[in-house]
Protein backbone atom coordinates (compact mmCIF):
# COMPACT_ATOMS: atom_id res chain seq x y z
CA UNK A 1 0.00 0.00 0.00
CA UNK A 2 1.23 3.68 -0.78
CA UNK A 3 1.66 5.88 1.53
CA UNK A 4 2.04 10.01 1.58
CA UNK A 5 2.42 12.48 4.28
CA UNK A 6 -0.85 14.24 5.14
CA UNK A 7 -0.40 18.11 4.23
CA UNK A 8 0.14 20.18 7.59
CA UNK A 9 1.31 17.22 9.50
CA UNK A 10 4.00 14.65 10.20
CA UNK A 11 2.05 12.01 9.72
CA UNK A 12 2.38 9.33 7.20
CA UNK A 13 -0.36 7.77 6.30
CA UNK A 14 -2.09 4.47 4.10
CA UNK A 15 -4.04 5.71 0.99
CA UNK A 16 -6.63 3.55 2.29
CA UNK A 17 -7.98 3.91 6.13
CA UNK A 18 -10.39 1.51 7.89
CA UNK A 19 -13.70 2.59 9.10
CA UNK A 20 -14.11 0.95 12.44
CA UNK A 21 -17.77 1.84 13.03
CA UNK A 22 -19.47 -1.58 12.83
CA UNK A 23 -16.66 -3.18 14.64
CA UNK A 24 -18.42 -2.85 18.26
CA UNK A 25 -21.63 -5.28 16.99
CA UNK A 26 -24.70 -4.11 17.38
CA UNK A 27 -25.94 -0.48 18.12
CA UNK A 28 -27.01 -1.62 21.75
CA UNK A 29 -25.52 -2.12 25.06
CA UNK A 30 -25.50 -5.23 24.77
CA UNK A 31 -22.15 -6.77 26.10
CA UNK A 32 -18.72 -7.59 24.00
CA UNK A 33 -19.01 -11.17 22.81
CA UNK A 34 -15.75 -13.39 22.71
CA UNK A 35 -16.74 -13.62 18.13
CA UNK A 36 -16.67 -9.48 18.16
CA UNK A 37 -12.96 -9.97 19.65
CA UNK A 38 -11.70 -11.99 17.50
CA UNK A 39 -12.96 -10.66 14.44
CA UNK A 40 -12.10 -7.25 15.15
CA UNK A 41 -8.24 -8.55 15.99
CA UNK A 42 -8.43 -10.48 12.16
CA UNK A 43 -9.48 -7.05 10.53
CA UNK A 44 -6.67 -5.06 12.48
CA UNK A 45 -4.31 -8.07 11.41
CA UNK A 46 -5.72 -8.39 7.67
CA UNK A 47 -5.17 -3.94 7.56
CA UNK A 48 -1.84 -4.22 8.38
CA UNK A 49 -0.88 -6.99 6.50
CA UNK A 50 -2.07 -4.82 3.49
CA UNK A 51 -0.53 -1.74 4.12
CA UNK A 52 -2.55 0.19 5.93
CA UNK A 53 -2.16 2.26 9.00
CA UNK A 54 -5.15 4.40 9.17
CA UNK A 55 -8.08 3.07 11.61
CA UNK A 56 -11.31 5.70 12.12
CA UNK A 57 -13.42 6.03 14.79
CA UNK A 58 -15.67 8.01 16.58
CA UNK A 59 -17.11 8.20 20.64
CA UNK A 60 -20.42 6.58 19.31
CA UNK A 61 -19.45 4.61 17.27
CA UNK A 62 -22.28 0.78 18.48
CA UNK A 63 -22.23 3.44 21.76
CA UNK A 64 -18.39 2.95 22.18
CA UNK A 65 -18.26 -0.44 21.98
CA UNK A 66 -16.60 -0.30 18.71
CA UNK A 67 -13.68 1.71 20.37
CA UNK A 68 -13.73 -0.73 23.27
CA UNK A 69 -13.05 -3.99 21.18
CA UNK A 70 -10.25 -1.90 19.11
CA UNK A 71 -8.36 -0.76 22.37
CA UNK A 72 -8.63 -4.38 23.77
CA UNK A 73 -7.54 -5.52 20.50
CA UNK A 74 -4.42 -2.87 20.85
CA UNK A 75 -3.59 -4.22 24.21
CA UNK A 76 -2.76 -8.02 22.79
CA UNK A 77 0.21 -6.46 20.37
CA UNK A 78 2.66 -4.41 22.24
CA UNK A 79 3.81 -1.75 20.11
CA UNK A 80 1.18 -1.48 17.41
CA UNK A 81 -0.33 1.65 18.64
CA UNK A 82 3.12 3.31 17.73
CA UNK A 83 2.78 1.79 14.12
CA UNK A 84 -0.71 2.91 13.48
CA UNK A 85 -2.62 6.07 12.88
CA UNK A 86 -5.58 6.71 15.34
CA UNK A 87 -8.44 9.18 14.52
CA UNK A 88 -11.95 9.59 16.26
CA UNK A 89 -14.67 12.02 16.18
CA UNK A 90 -16.96 13.62 18.61
CA UNK A 91 -19.54 16.05 18.55
CA UNK A 92 -22.64 14.24 17.92
CA UNK A 93 -24.83 13.26 21.17
CA UNK A 94 -28.37 11.06 21.05
CA UNK A 95 -31.74 10.74 22.31
CA UNK A 96 -31.76 10.35 26.08
CA UNK A 97 -27.89 11.37 26.71
CA UNK A 98 -26.95 12.31 29.28
CA UNK A 99 -30.44 13.03 30.24
CA UNK A 100 -33.68 10.94 29.48
CA UNK A 101 -35.26 13.70 28.50
CA UNK A 102 -32.62 15.54 26.10
CA UNK A 103 -33.29 15.65 21.72
CA UNK A 104 -30.67 13.95 19.71
CA UNK A 105 -28.25 17.35 18.80
CA UNK A 106 -24.89 17.80 17.89
CA UNK A 107 -22.38 19.72 20.72
CA UNK A 108 -19.22 21.33 19.92
CA UNK A 109 -18.73 22.76 23.73
CA UNK A 110 -16.10 22.74 25.57
CA UNK A 111 -17.36 20.61 28.03
CA UNK A 112 -18.32 18.05 25.78
CA UNK A 113 -15.62 17.75 23.58
CA UNK A 114 -13.01 17.33 26.22
CA UNK A 115 -15.34 14.55 27.71
CA UNK A 116 -15.99 12.49 24.57
CA UNK A 117 -12.03 12.68 24.32
CA UNK A 118 -11.88 11.26 28.13
CA UNK A 119 -14.06 8.16 27.08
CA UNK A 120 -12.31 7.60 23.76
CA UNK A 121 -9.00 7.60 25.01
CA UNK A 122 -10.30 4.91 28.02
CA UNK A 123 -11.74 2.84 25.81
CA UNK A 124 -9.39 2.76 23.37
CA UNK A 125 -6.57 2.49 26.29
CA UNK A 126 -4.27 4.95 24.55
CA UNK A 127 -2.98 7.91 25.86
CA UNK A 128 -3.86 10.13 22.40
CA UNK A 129 -5.47 10.51 19.54
CA UNK A 130 -3.32 11.28 16.30
CA UNK A 131 -6.70 13.39 14.79
CA UNK A 132 -10.02 14.57 16.58
CA UNK A 133 -12.28 15.69 14.11
CA UNK A 134 -15.76 17.67 15.14
CA UNK A 135 -18.37 15.27 13.60
CA UNK A 136 -21.31 17.45 12.16
CA UNK A 137 -21.70 20.63 12.11
CA UNK A 138 -23.34 22.44 15.31
CA UNK A 139 -25.27 25.13 14.83
CA UNK A 140 -25.39 26.62 18.57
CA UNK A 141 -21.12 26.18 17.61
CA UNK A 142 -19.22 28.76 19.69
CA UNK A 143 -15.72 28.99 18.20
CA UNK A 144 -13.98 30.23 21.05
CA UNK A 145 -15.16 26.98 22.72
CA UNK A 146 -13.80 24.81 20.54
CA UNK A 147 -10.72 26.66 20.03
CA UNK A 148 -10.60 26.33 24.42
CA UNK A 149 -10.84 22.41 24.06
CA UNK A 150 -8.31 22.54 20.98
CA UNK A 151 -5.69 23.89 23.12
CA UNK A 152 -6.26 22.21 26.19
CA UNK A 153 -6.42 18.79 24.24
CA UNK A 154 -2.88 20.10 22.28
CA UNK A 155 -1.51 20.86 25.19
CA UNK A 156 -2.00 18.17 27.33
CA UNK A 157 -0.92 15.25 24.23
CA UNK A 158 -4.42 14.29 23.97
CA UNK A 159 -4.51 15.21 20.69
CA UNK A 160 -2.08 15.72 17.81
CA UNK A 161 -3.93 17.17 15.13
CA UNK A 162 -7.66 17.84 14.54
CA UNK A 163 -9.83 18.33 11.73
CA UNK A 164 -13.71 18.44 10.68
CA UNK A 165 -16.34 15.84 9.76
CA UNK A 166 -18.85 16.90 6.96
CA UNK A 167 -18.68 20.76 6.88
CA UNK A 168 -18.52 23.15 3.94
CA UNK A 169 -15.90 26.12 3.54
CA UNK A 170 -17.66 28.46 5.62
CA UNK A 171 -18.09 26.37 8.46
CA UNK A 172 -14.22 25.59 8.80
CA UNK A 173 -13.32 29.14 8.14
CA UNK A 174 -15.09 30.37 11.54
CA UNK A 175 -13.45 27.61 13.19
CA UNK A 176 -10.12 28.99 11.93
CA UNK A 177 -11.00 32.33 12.75
CA UNK A 178 -10.37 31.35 16.45
CA UNK A 179 -8.08 27.94 16.76
CA UNK A 180 -4.79 28.12 16.60
CA UNK A 181 -4.40 24.45 15.38
CA UNK A 182 -4.73 23.84 11.49
CA UNK A 183 -7.41 21.98 9.96
CA UNK A 184 -6.02 18.82 8.32
CA UNK A 185 -8.93 16.90 7.36
CA UNK A 186 -12.67 16.68 6.82
CA UNK A 187 -14.54 13.41 6.23
CA UNK A 188 -17.40 13.74 3.98
CA UNK A 189 -19.59 11.42 1.71
CA UNK A 190 -18.30 10.52 -1.71
CA UNK A 191 -18.54 7.84 -4.09
CA UNK A 192 -19.87 7.47 -7.99
CA UNK A 193 -23.46 7.77 -6.65
CA UNK A 194 -22.99 10.26 -4.29
CA UNK A 195 -20.75 12.83 -5.99
CA UNK A 196 -21.95 16.25 -5.52
CA UNK A 197 -18.92 17.66 -4.24
CA UNK A 198 -17.10 16.96 -8.14
CA UNK A 199 -19.99 17.91 -9.68
CA UNK A 200 -20.31 21.03 -8.20
CA UNK A 201 -17.39 22.29 -10.13
CA UNK A 202 -19.15 21.94 -13.61
CA UNK A 203 -22.85 22.49 -12.60
CA UNK A 204 -22.60 25.79 -11.18
CA UNK A 205 -25.10 28.64 -13.16
CA UNK A 206 -26.83 25.51 -15.03
CA UNK A 207 -30.26 25.70 -15.56
CA UNK A 208 -31.62 21.98 -13.97
CA UNK A 209 -28.52 21.69 -11.89
CA UNK A 210 -30.22 21.78 -8.30
CA UNK A 211 -28.72 18.91 -6.07
CA UNK A 212 -27.48 18.66 -2.58
CA UNK A 213 -25.73 21.77 -2.93
CA UNK A 214 -21.76 21.09 -2.30
CA UNK A 215 -20.47 24.56 -1.78
CA UNK A 216 -17.01 24.34 -3.10
CA UNK A 217 -15.78 21.88 -0.31
CA UNK A 218 -13.80 20.17 -2.57
CA UNK A 219 -11.72 22.91 -4.33
CA UNK A 220 -11.96 24.81 -0.87
CA UNK A 221 -10.15 21.80 0.93
CA UNK A 222 -7.29 21.50 -1.74
CA UNK A 223 -7.01 24.98 -1.66
CA UNK A 224 -6.45 24.65 2.16
CA UNK A 225 -4.24 21.90 1.84
CA UNK A 226 -6.85 19.85 4.02
CA UNK A 227 -7.36 16.07 3.26
CA UNK A 228 -10.58 14.99 1.87
CA UNK A 229 -11.31 11.52 3.24
CA UNK A 230 -13.98 9.37 1.73
CA UNK A 231 -16.99 8.09 3.81
CA UNK A 232 -19.39 5.33 2.19
CA UNK A 233 -17.19 5.27 -0.64
CA UNK A 234 -18.35 1.68 -2.15
CA UNK A 235 -22.06 3.82 -1.49
CA UNK A 236 -22.73 0.50 1.54
CA UNK A 237 -22.15 -2.11 -1.27
CA UNK A 238 -24.60 -0.84 -3.66
CA UNK A 239 -21.84 -0.67 -6.31
CA UNK A 240 -20.61 -4.29 -5.56
CA UNK A 241 -23.31 -5.64 -5.39
CA UNK A 242 -26.39 -3.73 -6.01
CA UNK A 243 -29.34 -4.71 -3.98
CA UNK A 244 -33.02 -5.73 -5.63
CA UNK A 245 -35.18 -2.06 -5.79
CA UNK A 246 -32.08 0.26 -6.55
CA UNK A 247 -32.89 2.37 -9.47
CA UNK A 248 -31.57 1.97 -13.37
CA UNK A 249 -28.57 4.31 -12.87
CA UNK A 250 -27.03 2.72 -10.26
CA UNK A 251 -26.95 -0.87 -11.55
CA UNK A 252 -26.23 0.49 -14.48
CA UNK A 253 -23.02 1.93 -13.01
CA UNK A 254 -22.45 -1.40 -10.60
CA UNK A 255 -22.67 -2.93 -14.03
CA UNK A 256 -19.72 -1.16 -15.80
CA UNK A 257 -17.78 -1.72 -12.22
CA UNK A 258 -17.95 -4.84 -13.28
CA UNK A 259 -17.10 -4.91 -16.54
CA UNK A 260 -14.17 -2.43 -16.12
CA UNK A 261 -12.51 -5.10 -13.41
CA UNK A 262 -13.38 -7.80 -15.77
CA UNK A 263 -10.91 -5.67 -18.10
CA UNK A 264 -8.54 -5.18 -15.71
CA UNK A 265 -8.61 -8.11 -14.09
CA UNK A 266 -9.07 -6.45 -10.21
CA UNK A 267 -11.98 -6.68 -8.16
CA UNK A 268 -15.24 -4.11 -7.92
CA UNK A 269 -14.07 -2.60 -5.25
CA UNK A 270 -10.73 -2.08 -6.55
CA UNK A 271 -12.38 -0.45 -9.10
CA UNK A 272 -15.11 2.07 -7.25
CA UNK A 273 -11.61 3.15 -5.36
CA UNK A 274 -9.71 4.32 -7.81
CA UNK A 275 -11.74 6.27 -9.08
CA UNK A 276 -11.44 8.34 -5.61
CA UNK A 277 -7.82 7.68 -6.01
CA UNK A 278 -7.60 9.13 -9.16
CA UNK A 279 -8.89 12.94 -7.96
CA UNK A 280 -5.53 14.81 -7.47
CA UNK A 281 -7.41 16.63 -4.34
CA UNK A 282 -6.11 13.70 -2.85
CA UNK A 283 -8.87 11.79 -1.17
CA UNK A 284 -8.76 8.95 1.24
CA UNK A 285 -11.51 6.54 1.55
CA UNK A 286 -12.77 4.99 4.48
CA UNK A 287 -13.43 1.46 3.85
CA UNK A 288 -16.12 0.47 6.26
CA UNK A 289 -16.58 -3.45 6.24
CA UNK A 290 -16.35 -6.01 8.67
CA UNK A 291 -14.99 -8.85 6.19
CA UNK A 292 -10.98 -9.38 5.97
CA UNK A 293 -11.69 -10.51 2.10
CA UNK A 294 -13.40 -6.98 1.52
CA UNK A 295 -9.91 -5.30 2.92
CA UNK A 296 -8.09 -7.27 0.84
CA UNK A 297 -10.17 -6.68 -2.22
CA UNK A 298 -9.95 -3.37 -1.84
CA UNK A 299 -6.78 -2.83 -1.18
CA UNK A 300 -6.45 -3.79 -5.21
CA UNK A 301 -7.34 -0.05 -5.88
CA UNK A 302 -3.67 0.68 -4.74
CA UNK A 303 -2.58 -0.87 -8.14
CA UNK A 304 -5.68 0.07 -10.37
CA UNK A 305 -4.97 2.80 -12.82
CA UNK A 306 -7.97 4.81 -14.52
CA UNK A 307 -7.32 7.01 -17.63
CA UNK A 308 -9.22 10.12 -17.88
CA UNK A 309 -11.96 8.48 -20.43
CA UNK A 310 -12.41 5.47 -17.96
CA UNK A 311 -12.63 8.46 -15.03
CA UNK A 312 -15.15 10.33 -16.83
CA UNK A 313 -17.32 7.03 -17.92
CA UNK A 314 -17.72 5.73 -14.56
CA UNK A 315 -18.86 9.69 -13.61
CA UNK A 316 -21.56 9.80 -16.32
CA UNK A 317 -22.74 6.20 -15.14
CA UNK A 318 -23.20 7.50 -11.63
CA UNK A 319 -25.26 10.19 -12.52
CA UNK A 320 -26.85 9.41 -15.24
CA UNK A 321 -26.02 11.76 -17.68
CA UNK A 322 -22.31 12.88 -19.33
CA UNK A 323 -21.42 16.25 -18.43
CA UNK A 324 -23.57 18.93 -20.03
Amino acid sequence: MKTYRLPQTDLVISRLAIGCMKFGGEWNNKPLTAALRTRTVKLIETACEQGINFFDHADIYTQGKSETVFGEALQQSPGLRDKIILQSKCGIRFPGSPFPSDPAQYDFSYEHIIRSVEGSLRRLQTDRLDILLLHRPDPLVEPEEVAKAFDELQRGGKVRYFGVSNHTGPQIDLLKKYVTQPIVANQLELNIIHAHMIKDGFLANQNGGVYAAADGILDYCRLHNILVQAWAPVANGKLIDPPKGVDADVRKTAKLVAQMAKEKRTTKEGIVLAWLLRHPAPVQPIIGTTKPERIIASCAADSVSLSREEWYALLAAGRGAPVP
